[in-house]
């Protein structure tokens, strides 16, 4: 594939708070990413150093992996092209080789998108507040001006990082002792197409006592089956009928880039991110007791369920809640020391993987605790799941602030609390319920979650919300 361009691109367009995502040959292009490449190495200081490099199944990254390489190598780095990789596949090689990194990803995107996401060494995240936008100035400029060529040229050379990945992930999360396990597996013709056969089966490493039922392994980054998003329930409808009919224990999904995963039990019903954030928890937490921490800290953002503060309370932990968004997660995490962070929208951090992300590593603390005990998931996963969630139910609207101003008035009274940590988040006193509003940062949306003791209780409290914001 070719994005050769005769045009200039406004950066502006793709860089986002913490990555760059753009429409190939419009908004991201070859001439666009070398500058980027470039500019990266000297914003970072990462002359004579090595930077790593590597990109997803999507058609259009070989090309830009290779123009960004151009454009690092020119300043002075030591460009390593890690092939085809996942997300997490590149944090862990940032992390274990202390390097700076980009993987070339539109995560859960359609197929018209790619994008950049960019660590300092150490899997240290890039953001617009710390050097992502210095580096969309500077290679706007080189865009402009043409990118200075007065560095001594870097090498590059490549490597292949997923063993190593695998058998660190199997380091942090012993399955030998499993149970036998069905697992379906959807990789939505992702990268976990790749990852999975290598850790969780025995492409690279000795087998596991799984039997793996692959679907859409094949990576193609035109997404022929579904979009490789599974935040979206339609697009795990195909999954949870595969688990019915081979009798599976669990299943799995994955998005394009493999950072995030969610579960299916074997009745075929979704299993929340809430209730795996709480699952791995207690995990982590006997854990780092284990090794002597007297109350370890897990983060989550405020809108998981409420079962998670209060299992790691219960458990000896102690809850830190934190704004959503990977950036807070990842900066509250290595502030607080957190062994483990938990996201409603299934991005799950561990200290362990240098305070990233990794879908595939939250899958095998799961699979652990399923092949631990002889119940089925349906069971595990409702002692996580004790409250009604509404799940996340966007409103598109024309007067955002005048909406969330009609609920504040029916709703600040005295037998609610309200806190403005991110958006507006109005809880009963009496513990019966809470529910939040954000509006979003980039299209006219307003964001309400909603939960409560019990589906009745919570879906008076979702109907009445929508309609105050709807009116």
């Amino acid at each position: 594939m070719t994005t050769e361009d005769n045009f200039p691109v406004d950066l502006s367009t793709s860089f986002k708070a913490y990555d760059v995502r753009g429409i190939v040959g419009q908004s991201i292009t070859a001439s666009s990413v070398k500058a980027v490449g470039a500019a990266f190495v000297d914003v970072l200081g990462l002359e004579g150093q090595n930077v790593l490099v590597g990109g997803d199944m999507r058609p259009s990254s070989p090309e830009f992996s290779a123009a960004f390489a151009e454009g690092a190598s020119g300043r002075g780095a030591n460009v390593q092209l890690l092939g085809l990789i996942s997300t997490d596949e590149l944090y862990f090689a940032s992390g274990a080789l202390k390097a700076a990194g980009v993987v070339f990803t539109a995560s859960h995107n359609p197929a018209e998108y790619n994008g950049m996401k960019m660590t300092k060494p150490g899997a240290v995240p890039l953001s617009s507040e710390t050097g992502l936008t210095e580096i969309r100035d500077l290679a706007q400029s080189y865009l402009a001006n043409g990118i200075p060529a007065d560095k001594t040229v870097g090498s590059i050379g490549t490597a292949d990082v997923l063993k190593d990945y695998s058998q660190y992930l199997r380091s942090l999360v012993d399955l030998s002792a499993s149970r036998p396990l069905k697992i379906v597996v959807d990789a939505g013709n992702g990268m976990a197409g790749m990852t999975t056969p290598a850790v969780l089966g025995s492409a690279l490493l000795p087998g596991l006592p799984f039997e793996i039922v692959p679907l859409y392994f094949e990576l193609d980054g035109t997404f022929p089956n579904h979009p490789a998003n599974p935040l979206e329930p339609a697009n795990l409808v195909d999954l949870q009928a595969a688990v019915v009919k081979h009798g599976a224990d669990i299943g799995l999904a994955f998005d394009g880039d493999a950072d995030r995963c969610f579960v299916i039990d074997e009745l075929g019903a979704p299993v929340s991110p809430s209730a795996v954030t709480a699952l791995v928890a207690r995990r982590e937490i006997a854990r780092a007791k284990k090794g002597g921490e007297e109350h370890p800290t897990i983060i989550h953002n405020l809108i998981t369920s409420r079962a998670v503060p209060e299992l790691i309370e219960h458990d000896g932990g102690r809850a830190v809640r934190t704004r959503v968004g990977h950036s807070f997660i990842k900066a509250t995490m290595a502030a607080e020391g957190a062994v483990f962070g938990g996201e409603h929208s299934a991005h799950y951090y561990f200290r362990d993987f240098f305070n990233a992300d990794t879908g595939m590593l939250a899958a095998m603390h799961v699979l652990a605790a399923l092949g631990e005990q002889d119940g089925p998931l349906s069971d595990l996963g409702r002692e996580y799941e004790p409250y009604a969630s509404s799940g996340e139910i966007n409103s598109q609207l024309a007067d955002v602030p005048a909406a969330v101003a009609r609920v504040r008035q029916a709703y600040t009274r005295e037998d609610v609390v309200v806190d403005e940590l991110d958006g507006v988040t109005f809880t009963a006193k009496d513990g019966s319920w809470w529910f939040n509003l954000r509006a979003s940062n980039t299209e006219p949306f307003l964001r309400l979650n909603a939960e409560a003791v019990d589906a009745v209780t919570m879906a008076d409290l979702r109907d009445a919300v929508l309609e105050l914001v709807r009116r």
